[in-house]
């Protein structure tokens, strides 16, 4: 699989179509805390983050994961085409700020949690610049969710939600969620092919959608309302979902528009 993702974005660009890459790695993230005896808590899908633990998470993201995916594409992109791994923080690329309470009401719609959070961060400007000079240049961008603060400080930013700021900010036609589920499924776990926005707050209040599924059409409808043509969640586990999802009219995942677009 990991193979058949990196011929398939090469392919893209191939075609003339500009991928941006940006990956998270919550798994692997887990693993090294449970080495480390370190205790992982998430709220409304988000990790609670001390200096510890950030340390960790910009070790294995930005580290790990970034340079493993970045390898595994320039093995197969041939000459003139490369991809490129960035943290959030080179470039000044992902310029965040420290979450807040309100963040989870406004944002998330759930109830704030006790205590603080820690070094948590939302996105406030995407450095387009960077990524559109990679683009020009034949590169790829793989970009770790890493966000930079004002004085240079480190948050940790969710991946779907730092991918949904990235294609705001590129005014991208898709942006495509690789999960390990098929895509948003209704109450007998049956796939959803469409989605409109106003009915993603149905599920969530009915329990349908949860977990770490709202982060991901919270910030599908975020991304939809920033000028983002068209948001597809899929199942990274099929070979060659990203071109089945593009290039052909049924998809395979769950497809996620405004009402009436």
């Amino acid at each position: 699989l990991r193979e058949t993702f990196a011929r398939d974005v090469v392919l893209l660009k191939l075609v003339g179509i500009n991928p941006v890459i940006v990956h998270g790695g919550g798994k692997h993230i887990n693993e090294m805390l449970k080495r480390l005896g370190i205790s992982v808590e998430f709220v409304g899908g988000i990790r609670k983050t001390t200096e510890e633990v950030m340390h960790i998470v910009e070790m294995v993201l930005s580290g790990d994961i970034n340079k493993d995916i970045v390898a595994l594409i320039n093995k197969h992109s041939g000459e003139k085409i490369y991809a490129v791994g960035l943290s959030g923080r080179d470039g000044r690329l992902l310029v965040a700020k420290k979450i807040d309470s309100s963040y989870f009401s406004e944002k998330l719609g759930i109830e704030p949690p006790e205590g603080d959070i820690g070094l948590v961060g939302e996105v406030q400007r995407v450095n387009t610049e960077l990524i559109d000079t990679l683009l020009e240049k034949n590169y790829i961008p793989v970009i770790a969710p890493i966000g930079v603060g004002e004085n240079g400080e480190a948050y940790n930013i969710n991946a779907d939600i730092a991918a949904s700021e990235v294609a705001k900010a590129l005014k991208a036609e898709k942006l495509i969620y690789l999960t390990d589920t098929e895509g948003v499924k209704d109450k007998g776990g049956n796939l959803i092919k469409k989605l409109k926005d106003d009915r993603i707050e149905e599920l969530i209040k009915d329990g349908t959608i949860a977990g770490g599924m709202i982060p991901k059409v919270r910030s599908a409808i975020s991304a939809l309302k920033g000028g983002v043509k068209k948001v597809h969640i899929i199942d990274g586990r099929l070979p060659h979902s990203i071109l089945l999802e593009i290039f052909t009219d049924e998809g395979v995942g769950t497809e996620i528009t405004l009402r009436g677009g």
